[in-house]
């Protein structure tokens, strides 16, 4: 699981090893990825080491080691394949494959739509998207409406209130923009997801908790992408 930026920086680093032999500097990796200060290249490089992507050698400076590549990534070319963030940093929405229905019997399971699970969303503090599907699961088709549908995995506790819990399974309606208090999957600079509620305060954006316990977070319109309204949930007992 990678976000956009680490990914980047990843692909950045591959293609600096294997034309010239050896790592960019940091001032070359921030202004690759375009940051404005090496902090944040630093906490990506750590990111990237803690997910066993890259490691750094001893004693040495600038040395760097990329020890694998996500699936996602063509063989040899070290340039993402097919890999387009959205969401979820995934190929969600008009790239995922439309939704099928089995055939079978005329039984409830016949009826079903299958839908993808793009991985884990936060209801609570934002957490790194994750990059690509996981499974399938089968869900009422009344539960649908028109448009393209993807299903997430709730990690949290921020939205109880509004009877979404941790471990739930969330159903998403591909949409790049909200109506004040609907419930939507949001993307905070291009790198976090989060699952809460879409309000406007003036020219910013609010993304609201449904638990007293955290705090309604404000930003700027730049920094915060409509990725999905939720239109259904499925909870195992």
């Amino acid at each position: 699981m990678l976000t956009r930026k680490q990914l980047e920086l990843l692909v950045f680093i591959n293609q600096r090893l294997r034309e010239a032999g050896v790592p960019p500097s940091f001032d070359e990796m921030k202004e690759a990825l375009d940051l404005a200060s090496k902090s944040g290249i630093h906490r990506l490089i750590t990111a990237l080491e803690e997910r066993g992507f890259i490691r750094r050698l001893p004693n040495r400076a600038r040395a760097l080691e990329v020890i694998k590549l996500p699936e996602a990534m063509a063989p040899g070319l070290g340039q993402p394949r097919k890999f387009s963030p959205s969401v979820i940093e995934g190929s969600l929405g008009r790239k995922t494959e439309p939704p099928k229905r089995p055939i079978a019997g005329n039984d409830d399971e016949s009826s079903a739509v299958s839908i993808p699970v793009m991985g884990r969303i936060a209801a609570g503090v934002p957490i790194d998207a994750i990059q690509h599907k996981t499974h399938s699961i089968a869900v009422p088709p009344e539960m649908l409406s028109g448009g393209e549908h993807y299903a997430l995995e709730v990690k949290g506790d921020s939205m109880i209130e509004a009877g979404i819990l941790d471990g739930d399974t969330v159903i998403i309606k591909n949409a790049s923009n909200a109506n004040p208090g609907e419930i939507v999957v949001a993307l905070v600079d291009d790198e976090e997801a989060t699952l809460k509620r879409f309000r406007r305060k003036g020219a910013s954006i609010a993304l609201e908790a449904a638990n007293p316990a955290y705090e309604t977070r404000i930003f700027g319109p730049d920094r915060v992408k409509v990725q999905g309204k939720l239109v259904g949930l499925i909870r195992k007992y």
